[in-house]
């Protein structure tokens, strides 16, 4: 997580029709210069300034649409790092990409660092010589820079929780180059190891035999596996979890069946394999966001993800006669997206119009280069797999 200083009192002393006014007047000022983007799970006080809201890659397309249209020089996102990181590889080089508070991190992303994922691929590979395999490492978009472009560099791609199933085929197929004869791919996985699970456990891929997590902690340097295991499995799962998503069990599932006749669970293939495997569905947040717009007047839906989105969803679909509520009634809220409020935003945009430009977040040209690689690959993939 990076340091974010504390902002100057008189933000923070300032009431919310105060800060709404004063961020309406800097977005009259700034005009087409500026594109505010809101993820999906971020606070309503906040999403209501944005000129889009979506997932996390989305939104970074929606960014460089928009800028190459209006010629936009900032785009403050309102989400978290890696996602502007990701805004910041596709827009245009003479575009800033601002992050309103810089301790808005993901805690998932954090768990896969560049050196360990190193360490990873070169024990796995190690442990593979002779056996005619070969490692295709895929990333979720919920990761770093560095990661994207580890897997750029070394033939592989990025995934998001709604075509990870389609990134897998390609992957098992050879990716990029043509298999040889006899040879067997597997794929490192980071840094979602239930996403990973859910996934090629769909593409019927044994949970208990051919796959093992990968531990970056483990102090033996083999993620805490044998050869043997690594020689058996085909999917090595990064030891890492969303902290929103982790928070939904089993139980929870049980219990509001019980409570909520008719119910249908709709979960993010984030949340554990038992969980998933217990719902009516599974869904990205555009999936869910989907799947409870059309759907019929009358039905009940329990949503396994994050807080504010459930809620905006609820309020949005009741009109219907639609409901919607938490899967769980503890309070599953990203914490680090919270972090962004409108005091930061005001901070932000008051420092624009002042020319000064704060919190810009940069990703070297080399990683970069082949973070695109990575994500263009995600593309084409999927755009092949629409056309046929």
């Amino acid at each position: 997580m990076l340091w974010q200083p504390p902002l100057p009192d008189h933000y923070t002393a300032m009431s919310d029709e105060q800060l709404v006014e004063a961020i309406q007047s800097r977005r009259a000022e700034l005009g087409d210069k500026l594109v505010i983007l809101g993820h999906h799970y971020q606070q309503d006080d906040v999403i209501r300034f944005a000129d889009f809201t979506g997932d996390s890659f989305k939104l970074s397309q929606l960014a460089a649409d928009s800028v190459k249209q209006t010629g936009a020089k900032y785009v403050i996102f309102c989400g978290v790092h890696f996602m502007a990181e990701s805004a910041d590889i596709l827009t245009p080089d003479d575009t800033t990409v601002i992050l309103p508070d810089m301790s808005a991190g993901c805690s998932m992303a954090d768990m896969a660092d560049y050196e360990q994922t190193v360490d990873a691929w070169e024990a796995i590979n190690d442990s593979l010589k002779g056996t005619n395999s070969r490692v295709i490492p895929i990333c979720y978009m919920n990761s770093s820079a560095a990661i994207k472009a580890f897997c750029g560099e070394h033939g592989g791609a990025v995934c998001t929780s709604s075509n990870c199933d389609k990134i897998f085929d390609w992957a098992l197929a050879g990716g990029d180059e043509p298999l040889k004869d006899g040879e067997q791919i597997r794929i490192l996985f980071l840094p979602d190891q239930h996403l990973g699970r859910n996934t090629a456990a769909a593409c019927g891929f044994d949970v208990k035999t051919q796959m093992i997590v990968w531990d970056p902690m483990d102090a033996g340097g083999m993620g805490g596996n044998s050869t043997e295991d690594i020689q058996r499995a085909v999917m090595y799962l990064w030891k890492g979890h969303c902290s929103v998503h982790k928070l939904f069990r089993p139980e929870h599932i049980a219990q509001i069946r019980q409570e909520w006749p008719g119910v249908k669970v709709i979960t993010h293939p984030e949340c554990s394999y038992e969980v998933c495997q217990l719902a009516d569905m599974t869904g990205s947040t555009e999936g869910i966001k989907a799947a409870i717009e059309k759907s019929e007047p009358g039905s009940r839906w329990a949503v396994g993800t994050e807080v504010h989105m459930v809620n905006r969803l609820a309020a949005e679909a009741a009109p219907r006669g639609v409901e919607v509520r938490m899967l769980s009634g503890c309070q599953c809220l990203c914490t680090t997206m919270y972090r962004i409020d409108m005091p930061h935003l005001l901070w932000i945009m008051d420092q624009l119009v002042e020319g000064n430009v704060i919190n810009a977040i940069k990703v070297h040209p080399k990683v970069s280069h082949w973070a695109m690689i990575a994500l263009q690959r995600m593309l084409d993939i999927t755009q092949k797999q629409m056309v046929s």
